[in-house]
């Protein structure tokens, strides 16, 4: 009874505090994930307050968190509208991947982390946050902007990019042999293919078996349906040696339509709830004195990252006739690292990576999540002063 009366105070204690630091985040324009690292940080081994009860459940909770950030990550996007993103967005992915992921395999090597950990450095540097650019560009009401869609081709890019390279270095960190590795990638590259195919060709049909027939949608039937399909597959996923945050993602991209975006909604609350407890758990696995010693490192690749995605956003904006206040937009949207980041060292760290990479990545995130939402709200904020100033008429000698 003691111990289960304590976990239920610490969880409610955990839930609570995140609530709150929810709520300063938005009262001051930003993204909640640095602030439910700090929160890791403090309730994790060397922080204020170590948790001891509900670490188990937190544990599983930060589990299901993965799988629908990747379920509702696949199911805002269609097979139809990834291979048209591939086809007019290669040139700029490609110069994305080279100026953002090769920088974290370097560091992962200068570091002395191994060739296995600086392959996940370099998947965490490299892809940056869907979730805080799209709050970004609808808080701001960017929605409309010209250079919005090659942001958006970008994230599409990383998103589908992140499909082939997830299985690819969880069976490479594991340390299979090769021949069991050659299995695993060609399977789980086999697996993405065919969904792919039923996605393009009978997107529609699998939808409608989902929805169902006759009676109208219902939220509880189409919620229960679609989270079950989810985290089975995410389970099948993870005993077949692909990872389960690839299976949530290939699901949500074979549902289509009104389904996937009744879906979104519905699973939006738990993505929510979920994804905070992951971010939370990943603190918690993060010693605070591990920080110290990767601090510089850490500020260096931020800032190197920083420089990389504004690279990104010139390459993928350069047909288009903006201004370059425009492309510096464009460049702080893709600037967070959030969700994938923490997903990939999470996963490296797990399987017995250098403890030091989730600092790295625990640095990197808090400074790149916690910047790009503050310079976006200050060139929001100049672009509503330029507005807001009179035009004054010209003097009468100069007219004349």
């Amino acid at each position: 009874m003691h111990t289960h009366a304590t976990l239920l105070l610490e969880l409610g204690g955990v839930v609570f505090a995140l609530g709150v630091l929810g709520r300063l985040a938005s009262s001051a324009g930003l993204s909640a994930v640095p602030l439910y690292l700090l929160a890791g940080l403090a309730f994790g081994r060397g922080g204020l307050l170590p948790l001891g009860a509900s670490s188990t459940f937190l544990s599983t909770g930060a589990d299901i968190g993965v799988v629908l950030l990747l379920l509702t990550l696949g199911l805002e996007h269609s097979a139809e509208e990834l291979v048209g993103t591939l086809r007019g967005s290669a040139p700029a992915g490609l110069v994305d991947m080279v100026l953002n992921a090769v920088p974290g395999l370097a560091a992962g090597l200068l570091l002395g982390l191994g060739p296995l950990p600086a392959i996940a450095l370099a998947g965490s540097t490299w892809v940056s946050s869907s979730g805080i650019a799209s709050k970004l560009i609808g808080d701001l009401g960017w929605s409309a902007r010209r250079e919005v869609p090659a942001v958006i081709g970008v994230l599409v890019l990383e998103d589908l990019a992140m499909a082939v390279y997830l299985p690819v270095m969880t069976t490479v960190v594991a340390g299979v042999g090769l021949a069991t590795g050659a299995i695993r990638v060609s399977a789980a590259l086999a697996v993405l293919a065919v969904v792919m195919v039923v996605a393009l060709r009978w997107g529609g049909r699998v939808s409608a078996l989902v929805r169902g027939r006759g009676a109208p949608a219902n939220d509880e039937v189409l919620l229960l349906l679609v989270l079950g399909l989810g985290l089975l597959v995410a389970g099948l996923a993870e005993r077949t040696g692909v990872s389960a945050a690839v299976g949530a993602f290939l699901v949500g991209i074979a549902l289509s339509g009104p389904v996937a975006h009744s879906a979104r909604a519905l699973l939006a609350p738990l993505r929510d709830l979920f994804a905070a407890v992951f971010f939370v758990f990943f603190g918690l696995r993060t010693d605070p004195a591990t920080l110290v010693d990767v601090l510089l490192p850490g500020i260096a690749l931020a800032l190197v990252g920083a420089a990389g995605k504004l690279g990104t956003a010139w390459i993928a904006t350069r047909k288009q006739d903006i201004s370059r206040t425009a492309r510096l937009q464009a460049g702080v949207l893709l600037t967070p690292r959030g969700e994938f980041s923490i997903v990939v060292a999470g996963l490296a760290v797990a399987a017995g990576a250098d403890a030091r990479l989730g600092g790295l990545v625990a640095v990197e995130v808090l400074l790149l999540a916690t910047f790009a939402p503050l310079v976006a709200h200050l060139l929001q904020r100049h672009d509503e002063r330029g507005r807001a100033s009179p035009v004054h008429p010209p003097l009468r000698g100069l007219a004349a």
